[in-house]
């Protein structure tokens, strides 16, 4: 009969709710009960449906029932986590236990707390590994422009490489610097051009890694002579292809999903792919030049030893290491870590580090660790080593006095007196 009363309670509940979208639906839901509950009785002993002071609503329940609900969501402006349940016993005398049992309710408040801890940590690593890559950027940039001995087309990859990452860093800072929330929900024009310039040189990373890519597997799969190569085709693999591309994403985003700035995505709207699969694209390419290159490296290039062959085996190892690190990094964006805390800090400390660090180990491998770059710094350090020491010698020999006149007064001088 209780069973049956309930059922019926809980239908007219649920029109009494519908009727009322307005309302709080937990509290509506407890005044219904309140309401309907005298309309209907349970053979033997029952609670009947109350409000306790924290404000759990708890249903008309059968004597010696313990009852669970679940735990508040918001008390006294402290959130909890409301997967746990409070309990509270229905007594054999048909009265509800002075106290519910809420000590399985947890305050997420901490659990906030360390999350934010580890955004703000990993906000940190994100600008402390921007900052060291702009540096290690711009000194690998002015590097290759004082160092014109060694221009080749090789190098004048690098060096575009290398500007394209130093042009996308300053509109990373850029971005945070200015995207504000209010900025975000304003839409201006200004915010659209930024993220769109943002995308723009991220992309001609992909790509100028993808020159990267051709030049290594022309050079060394094809056998073609590097010297039928002009820096025209590669300036347009790297800087102007992506041109159109973003335009055509920015027109999509203009008619599609024309807010937040352009960052982010609207459900059901894919315009984000007009830019991101000719950089997945360019990636599967990459690899597959690269395993190319490898195959003939390991069978006809092992045992050269000239100086060409030298140079190519030490850029394919530079490609070997960052196109897996660049595409890595960008995959990532890909991957949902789940819901566990564990994988999710996981994610977030190995994204930002990754994504931060992309300029410096360019600058590293392509820059700082090319034998050429360095025989040129060590000739030029030598050189100027060289010309100090003959200005110094040169300084001090013109302040010593030897003149003949001078010596010879001195002389006639001292004979005088004597």
């Amino acid at each position: 009969v209780c069973v049956r009363a309930s059922l019926l309670l809980c239908s007219q509940v649920c029109a009494i709710v519908s009727f009322l979208p307005s309302a709080s639906v937990a509290d509506l839901t407890c005044e219904a009960l309140l309401m309907l509950s005298g309309n209907f009785s349970c053979s033997g002993l029952y609670c009947d449906t109350s409000i306790d002071g924290i404000g759990t609503c708890w249903p008309r329940s059968s004597a010696g029932q313990m009852v669970s609900r679940p735990c508040p969501e918001m008390f006294y402006g402290v959130r909890y986590n409301t997967t746990n349940n409070v309990y509270r016993k229905c007594l054999a005398n048909g009265t509800w236990a002075l106290k519910g049992n809420y000590s399985m309710c947890k305050a997420i408040l901490h659990e906030e707390k360390k999350g934010k801890m580890h955004y703000q940590i990993a906000v940190i690593i994100n600008f402390l590994g921007h900052c060291i890559s702009m540096v290690a950027l711009l000194i690998a940039f002015f590097l290759f422009l004082c160092l014109r001995s060694i221009r080749c087309l090789r190098n004048i990859i690098h060096w575009n490489l290398i500007t394209a990452f130093i042009l996308r860093n300053a509109t990373w800072f850029i971005v945070q610097l200015t995207m504000s929330p209010e900025v975000h929900e304003s839409n201006v024009v200004w915010c659209r051009l930024v993220t769109a310039s943002f995308n723009y040189f991220h992309s001609t990373n992909f790509f100028w890694m993808f020159g990267e890519g051709c030049y290594l597997h022309t050079a060394i799969v094809l056998t073609y002579s590097t010297d039928k190569l002009r820096k025209w085709m590669f300036i347009c693999i790297g800087w102007c292809i992506p041109f159109p591309i973003i335009v055509a994403w920015a027109i999509g985003k203009l008619y599609y999903d024309n807010e937040k700035c352009w960052f982010g995505k609207r459900a059901g709207v894919y315009t984000d792919y007009i830019y991101q699969g000719p950089m997945i694209l360019v990636l599967v390419i990459n690899f597959i030049f690269l395993f190319n290159i490898v195959r003939i490296l390991m069978t006809k290039l092992r045992a050269s030893t000239t100086s060409e062959t030298i140079q190519y085996r030490k850029a394919v190892k530079a490609t070997l290491v960052l196109l897996p690190l660049l595409g890595i990094t960008y995959m990532l964006f890909f991957v949902n870590p789940g819901e566990d805390e564990i994988s999710q800090i996981v994610f977030i400390y190995f994204n930002s580090f990754l994504e931060s660090f992309q300029g410096f180990f360019v600058s590293v491998f392509y820059c700082f660790l090319n034998s050429e770059v360095r025989s040129a710094v060590r000739k030029r350090f030598h050189r100027w080593q060289e010309q100090h020491s003959i200005r110094a010698r040169m300084t001090q020999a013109m302040s010593i006095p030897t003149s003949p006149s001078r010596v010879s007064f001195h002389s006639i001088k001292q004979s005088t007196s004597l």
